[in-house]
């Protein structure tokens, strides 16, 4: 009897030590999942207190902010013993230097997080960039959505980084949106989601953790939450049909992380003010006990206007900690958040099991990521190997892919080989490889706005849109010029209208008389060489609008144009 009851005990505690984990590496033994296991209650017993309070703190790392500030990160790694950095702008040797240097100083393994939705080009300038996720959105086959992802992830691992704060789940059916916009998927649920969800296994499936955010749903905002609080005032329907599907459907795919965003959702917190990052109703209340959600639970970056204008560092941190995150990304007071979140737990208004819950999941996540056994990155060749021919080979394929065509009423669209188009490129971003690329196919007469009365009366002019594309935050909005300038255009010839930006450019603007409209969604050397393509006949064009332009121009929209036979 004595020898059964133990041999019970010692499966109860088996199964009550097996600790949960949204992300699992694929084709995992059970033998492997043991040995995790193992690692992180020997680890999480071998800490101290105050080591283990350190898991729970992200903090940012620039290489472009001088000695000063790398010596301070250096003290707070060294001294807080913190769980992990996010890598900012912006020397790829000098990041990779310093990482091999905490890695090899920490006795627990740094999690190494970026911002890198469209690669790792979001924070370093030399490395390749990716297409942003509303062109991602246009794209019919989302197993590009995933190669891309798995490209980005190659890259991750080749820094050092095992994080990437990505992808963007919010539905962007806000026009105005001043800090989502181009980096959502669209404005439809089940392309978010699929376009997600495919982003997600090509990171995960290359052992680079994945983030969906920012919960509970930022695509209907007009404030950007990097500057003050923005408030998502829908009624609860709206928001389960809408801002929160997204998340509510990626529960149970296995992603690692969710990012939970400084907004304020009256219908979720009753509380007035209180942003969702620190709202025990929205993190612990939906995301934890409603959804079931097991994974790691981090918030946005604490040094947000949103709530940094509100609440102390540190104190910030507690807070955010108490309503259920597990950790905090860009505190700015580590050593207060510790010292506050032990207060409370002295107070036993914290329960000593809640840090328990969440170092084991950092802690398994970090094993399951190989971090349990760190090699040091070699920054030899890191920028040539950021940017390779793989690299854009890839990227044209992925905007060749997202182009939509809206429009082709004349069947000008493909190009004839050999004729003769006018170019006018209006607004301010760069067109001249465009206009060289499509040049090797037809001749190519450029005019400038002020030269249009020069163009032959019903000639074919090709009137190109092209928007800055320095930044995916800001509203595509036409200046009032160009779009008179199209107008007289539209009346007096054969006009191809492409548009190098997001397709909310053609909210406000005539296409009744406009015959042939494309969208390319972004203004850069591989979406023009694409472009140009993609007019030649020489690929098939057959992307699909991802979001609610106006009534007239709604998603999914885009007619499919057929590659000509032997234009390769």
């Amino acid at each position: 009897m004595k020898k059964l009851f133990f041999t019970l005990l010692t499966i109860f505690s088996m199964l009550t030590s097996a600790l949960p984990a949204q992300y699992v590496p694929k084709n995992l033994s059970a033998s492997e999942k043991k040995q995790a296991d193992d690692w992180v209650q020997k680890t999480y017993r071998s800490l101290s207190q105050d080591e283990k309070l350190g898991q729970l703190f992200i903090v940012a790392l620039y290489t472009n902010k001088g000695e000063p500030h790398i010596q301070a990160v250096r003290e707070i790694v060294n001294q807080e013993k913190i769980g992990g950095l996010i890598l900012m702008q912006d020397d790829a040797v000098r990041h990779i230097n310093l990482v091999n240097e905490f890695q090899k100083t920490s006795r627990i393994p740094l999690m190494i997080g970026m911002d890198a939705e469209w690669g790792l080009y979001q924070r370093i300038n030399t490395a390749y960039k990716f297409p942003w996720a509303m062109t991602l959105g246009a794209i019919q086959d989302k197993n590009l959505i995933t190669q891309m992802a798995a490209k980005i992830a190659e890259d991750a691992r080749r820094m050092g980084v095992n994080w990437d704060f990505a992808p963007v789940v919010d539905v962007n059916t806000n026009p105005a949106n001043p800090i989502i916009g181009n980096r959502s998927f669209g404005s439809e649920v089940k392309n978010v989601v699929e376009s997600a969800r495919a982003y997600a296994n090509g990171l995960q499936n290359q052992d680079i953790l994945a983030a969906i955010k920012h919960f509970p749903g930022h695509g209907d905002t007009d404030v950007d939450s990097h500057l003050d609080l923005p408030v998502v005032s829908h009624d609860l329907n709206r928001l389960n049909s809408t801002e929160l599907a997204p998340f509510k459907a990626l529960m149970d795919k296995g992603i690692g992380g969710v990012m939970v965003a400084h907004l304020y959702v009256p219908a979720l917190e009753s509380k007035k003010g209180v942003p969702a990052s620190i709202s025990k109703n929205i993190i612990t209340g939906i995301l934890k006990e409603k959804y079931g959600y097991k994974g790691l639970i981090i918030t946005d970056a604490l040094n947000m206007g949103a709530v940094a204008k509100r609440y102390k560092p540190g104190e910030l941190d507690a807070l955010a900690f108490s309503a259920g995150n597990d950790i905090m990304l860009f505190s700015e007071g580590v050593k207060e958040g510790k010292r506050l979140i032990q207060q409370a737990i002295d107070r036993k208004e914290i329960p000593q099991s809640r840090v328990e819950e969440s170092v084991k999941k950092i802690l398994l996540t970090k094993y399951y990521l190989g971090l349990h056994q760190y090699t040091p990155r070699d920054p030899k060749n890191i920028n040539t190997d950021l940017h390779t021919t793989s690299h854009q080979q890839l990227v044209q394929k992925l905007y060749s892919n997202a182009l939509t065509l809206l429009k082709n009423d004349q069947n000008l669209l493909p190009l004839k080989n050999g004729e003769t188009i006018y170019y006018v490129p209006l607004e301010e971003a760069p067109h001249q490889t465009f206009a060289h690329r499509l040049n090797s196919h037809s001749k190519i007469i450029v005019k400038k706005p002020s030269e249009i009365s020069t163009i032959p009366p019903k000639s074919v002019v090709i009137v190109g849109l092209h928007k800055d594309n320095s930044t995916a935050y800001k509203p595509y909005k036409i200046s009032s010029q160009s779009k008179k300038i199209l107008s007289e255009l539209s009346g007096n010839h054969q006009v191809i209208l492409n548009v190098f930006g997001s397709a909310y450019a053609l909210r406000d603007i005539n296409l009744s008389k406009i015959s042939t409209v494309l969208v390319a969604y972004e203004n850069n050397d591989d979406s023009m060489k694409a472009t140009a393509d993609a007019l030649a006949g020489k690929t098939t064009i057959h992307g699909k609008l991802p979001v609610l332009v106006n009534e007239q121009l709604k998603p999914g929209m885009g007619l499919e144009l057929k590659k000509l036979p032997n234009n390769n």
